[in-house]
């Protein structure tokens, strides 16, 4: 067997044809929990810094109406397809989206700032949107 850190795209293939073969005491089951828990990982963060992304226009389209713009509208809709997408992929993400808003707000409401150039946030605490609203491709904030 390869070694993980000998040749990490080998040491996959033969992962997974042990698990075909049901040849279990070859797994580098070390490895391999790393390797799920790392995947987890990066789907939550993913779903996290897309909603962030969907946020921080929201929010300027919200606080900036006067320069609101069709590349905003094109990335608000597109980070709503692929939320969809990775929501679709993994369901049950969708039930800790309440627990990633916060710091997705948070990150979306610094990146809202630093790209509106307000010199003091006018974004409120915490977020006004409740997870419907963010998700649904008709919604659009208010001035």
């Amino acid at each position: 067997m390869t070694s993980y850190d000998a040749d990490f795209h080998q040491w996959i293939d033969e992962q997974t044809a042990a698990l075909k073969a049901g040849q279990f005491d070859r797994l580098d089951v070390q490895h391999l929990i790393e390797e799920l828990d790392s995947m987890s990982a990066r789907e939550r963060r993913e779903l996290i810094n897309r909603l962030a992304v969907l946020l921080a226009h929201l929010l300027k389209w919200q606080f900036q109406p006067e320069r609101r713009c069709t590349s905003w509208r094109l990335t608000i809709n597109e980070q709503r397809r692929q939320l969809a997408l990775l929501l679709e992929d993994s369901p049950s993400l969708a039930q800790r989206l309440p627990e990633f808003l916060e710091r997705a707000y948070r990150n979306g409401a610094r990146a809202a700032l630093e790209a509106t150039g307000f010199l003091k946030s006018p974004f409120p605490e915490s977020c006004a949107y409740g997870i419907e609203q963010i998700l649904d491709e008709d919604f659009m904030p208010a001035d």
